[in-house]
Formats: C-alpha cells, sequence, structure tokens
C-alpha cells in the first residue's frame, strides 16, 4: 500500500494530459451527484403515496435539515483546499494530520448540533405552523433525521478526504453503497414487503438514518484499504491551529448557503404579494429549481473536480497548470450545460408539463425556463472558477462575489421588476437571470487576477 509520498511520485493529477485528468476526475463526481439527485427524487416520490401532509412534512424537514448539514459541505471544502495542497506537495504528515483534524472538527460539530436539534426540536418546527397531528409527524420525523447527523457528517467529511487525495472512485463506491441502500429502504421500511410490515412515514426518515450509519461504516472502512490507513492514529488530539485554519476556510462557504437560501425564500416573499399570480409564481419557481437542478449536476461535479485539482496543483507548485486546468473545466461546464439548457429553451412546455398540470403554472414555469435557459452557460462558469478559488483557499473570493451579486443585483431587482414596475412573476425571472451573469462575470474577474495563486490556506 502506497503511502501519499510515494502516491506523489507519479500523481497523476499533477502531470500528464490536463484533459485526461479532469475527465478521470469529473465522470464519478457526476455520477455521485445523479446518485444524490435519485435519493432525493425517491423521498418526494414515496411521500406521494403517503398524502399531502406527508408531503409537506418531508420538504420543509428536508429544508431544515439542510440548513444543518451547511456546516458539513462548509468543513468539506476546508478539508479539500487543506489536504489537496498537502497531497500535491507529497506532504504526508501534513495530509493526514489536515484529514485527521477535519473528521474530528466534524464530529465534535456534528454531536453539538445533533443534541441542540433533539433539545430545541419544537422550537425549530415551530415555524412551519403545524399542528395537531402533523406536527406530531414531523416532529417524529426531524427526531429521526437528527439521530443520522453525526454519521451523514463523517460521510460527507470523509468523501472530501477521498476526493482531495484523487481517490475519487472511493467517493463514487461509498455514495453508490449509500445511495441504493436509501432507496432501496424506503419503500421496504414504507411500504413493507412479505411478512415484514411498513411502519408509513418514519420508514422514510429510517432510510435515511440507517443508510448513513452503515455508509460511516463503510467509509471508516475504506480509510483503513486506503492511502488515509494511518488518519486514526492519534485522532483523539485536537490541533486548534490546524481547526482554525479549517474554520477560516469554510466559514465563507457557510455564508454562502444561508445567503442563497434566504434569497429564495426572500424570492418566494416577492412572488406571494403577487396577488392572483402569486400561487401560480410560487409554483413555478419551485418547478423550475427542480427541472434546473438537472442541468446543475455535471456543473457541481465540475465544480468539486475543479477544487480538487486546483488544490493539488498549486500544491505541487504548478501554478500554470491549475490555471490552465481552470479555464479547460470551465469551458467543458459551459459546452455540457448548454447541450443540457437547448431543449429546455426550445420545448420548454413539454418539461413544465413533467411537473405541472395546472394550465397557469404550466404557463408560467414555461415562461421561467425561456428566460433563466439564457444564462446557464453563465452559471456554469460561475460554479467552475467558485470551485477553482475554493480549492485555492479563496473563499472569501467566491462569497464576496456570490453574496454581491444576490444581495446586490438579484434581491432589489427582483423586488423592482416584479412589484414597483408591475412586470409580475417574469421580473423575477429577469432579475435572476441577470444576477448570474453579472455573477459569472465577477467570479471570472477573480479567478484571473490570480490572487488566489498567491494565498497559503
Amino acid at each position: 500500500m502506497m503511502n501519499l509520498s510515494e502516491r506523489h511520485a507519479e500523481n497523476v493529477f499533477t502531470r500528464g494530459s490536463l484533459w485526461e485528468n479532469i475527465w478521470r476526475m469529473s465522470w464519478p463526481m457526476l455520477l455521485v451527484m445523479l446518485l444524490n439527485f435519485f435519493v432525493g427524487l425517491t423521498d418526494i416520490y414515496v411521500a406521494g403515496f403517503l398524502g399531502p401532509e406527508v408531503q409537506a412534512v418531508v420538504g420543509f424537514v428536508g429544508q431544515l435539515y439542510f440548513f444543518i448539514i451547511i456546516v458539513a459541505n462548509a468543513i468539506s471544502i476546508g478539508t479539500v483546499a487543506l489536504v489537496s495542497r498537502a497531497v500535491g506537495a507529497g506532504d504526508h504528515a501534513e495530509a493526514l494530520r489536515s484529514a485527521r483534524q477535519s473528521l474530528l472538527f466534524g464530529l465534535i460539530s456534528s454531536i453539538a448540533l445533533a443534541a441542540a436539534g433533539f433539545i430545541f426540536r419544537d422550537l425549530i418546527l415551530s415555524p412551519a405552523g403545524f399542528s395537531g397531528e402533523v406536527r406530531t409527524l414531523a416532529r417524529n420525523f426531524f427526531v429521526i433525521f437528527t439521530a443520522a447527523l453525526v454519521p451523514n457528517y463523517i460521510v460527507i467529511i470523509a468523501n472530501a478526504i477521498f476526493r482531495a487525495g484523487g481517490e475519487v472512485k472511493l467517493t463514487l463506491l461509498a455514495m453508490a453503497i449509500i445511495s441504493s441502500m436509501n432507496i432501496a429502504l424506503n419503500f421496504l421500511f414504507v411500504f413493507g414487503v412479505a411478512s415484514f410490515p411498513g411502519i408509513g412515514y418514519r420508514g422514510i426518515a429510517l432510510a435515511t438514518a440507517v443508510s448513513m450509519i452503515m455508509g460511516m461504516v463503510v467509509c471508516l472502512l475504506l480509510f483503513r484499504k486506503s492511502i488515509w490507513k494511518d488518519i486514526f492514529s492519534g485522532i483523539g488530539i485536537v490541533s486548534f491551529d490546524l481547526i482554525t485554519r479549517i474554520i477560516r476556510i469554510s466559514w465563507p462557504a457557510v455564508l454562502i448557503q444561508i445567503s442563497w437560501n434566504a434569497g429564495n425564500i426572500f424570492l418566494y416573499s416577492v412572488l406571494g404579494r403577487l396577488g392572483e399570480m402569486s400561487i401560480a409564481g410560487m409554483a413555478a419557481l419551485t418547478n423550475g429549481l427542480r427541472i434546473e437542478a438537472v442541468i446543475y449536476l455535471p456543473a457541481f461535479a465540475l465544480n468539486m473536480a475543479a477544487s480538487v485539482l486546483t488544490g493539488q496543483n498549486l500544491g505541487a507548485g504548478e501554478i500554470d497548470r491549475a490555471e490552465k486546468i481552470g479555464w479547460k473545466i470551465m469551458f467543458s461546464g459551459v459546452f455540457f450545460v448548454t447541450l443540457m439548457s437547448i431543449p429546455m429553451l426550445l420545448w420548454p412546455e413539454v418539461f413544465s408539463g413533467l411537473v405541472s398540470r395546472d394550465a397557469s403554472v404550466l404557463e408560467e414555469t414555461a415562461r421561467y425556463l425561456r428566460i433563466t435557459m439564457l444564462v446557464e452557460p453563465f452559471m456554469a462558469i460561475s460554479v467552475v472558477f467558485a470551485g477553482c478559488l475554493q480549492g485555492a483557499g479563496d473563499t472569501k473570493g467566491a462569497m464576496a462575489v456570490i453574496v454581491t451579486a444576490l444581495w446586490g443585483i438579484r434581491l432589489p431587482l427582483a423586488f423592482l421588476l416584479a412589484l414597483t414596475l408591475g412586470y409580475g412573476a417574469a421580473g423575477v425571472w429577469i432579475a435572476m437571470a441577470v444576477s448570474m451573469l453579472f455573477q459569472s462575470i465577477g467570479m471570472t474577474l477573480r479567478f484571473r487576477q490570480g490572487r488566489w495563486k498567491r494565498l497559503k490556506p
């Protein structure tokens, strides 16, 4: 079994063909994104058989859980930035230290958040306004999800470590096992089979909890079988210096996610003030975001590939190569996203009909697609360059661009066009498109300035 120092001598991601490196890093991540997409789709599909109350609870608790997972995703960004640099430099000891502290920090954070979630569950659920039996349903659902928080954090951070080390196929293996188990257990636990009785709505949450626990076990076993076999040596020793560095890289990513979700809530609020067209507008936004999620898959797969490849090449001192990789991944993202966007731009009614039957909602969803599909290539530019900046540790730069475009352009412009000037929901769609255009310009300028090349995360 090679250690990281030996791996450095033949590191395929800092030498050889750039296109081959991009492909070998990207295709497993695309499959991982697809698996995550199908798990979420299965949750909604199964909940649909159990009634609108269960669907409402699944949607609301799912959003709450996403907020709690933001911290793990942020830690994973810091993990990739630090570990990939060390791997690129061939510094085995530093890579292990960074990976070890990331796991420890994630474990401590998840335990604290799980405890807070359990203690304050009623307060956390209160904004939904659930009452009676539905409130009990939501509480039970949330408690089971909270029990899955610790293993979920370990899985997220473990997969970030695998990616940072270039072992992206281990990430694919772990997520394939977790996703397959989650989907199968969804049907088994909810509906039962043969002599095994289903347990109803609780089965959706329990499927997630069990699959994450098993996924954590799988990831820990994969550590033992990979270049990270020594990661548990001294796992209880806290390095405040390394944890501080992880926090310094991670906190802007937390702010990005919080700002983005708060921004979406603001857009729903604007649409809710449109009178008779408010319901159609809000439904169109929901449907449009679901359809766009398919287009985001290759973009975010390339985002994660860009993050690792940038970090490793900077660590190896291959600064020019890191920049070339960023441009090539960006053009790849634009190409694939454009191919996927063209059919939705030409036949928006067809895709709108897949998620809606109401005539007014279908028409508004189609208009959403006609406007937003025009700027999907710019979305790819922004997402890929954000990955490059994050891999270099320039999370503050990515945060500055995204938050400025969101709160400085998208939200004020949506309010102005939709409510003040009377363009209705179309004004919101136009604001989303314009802000994405400026966000891509800002991200491109940040990447071209090259400050990320000189950062020491």
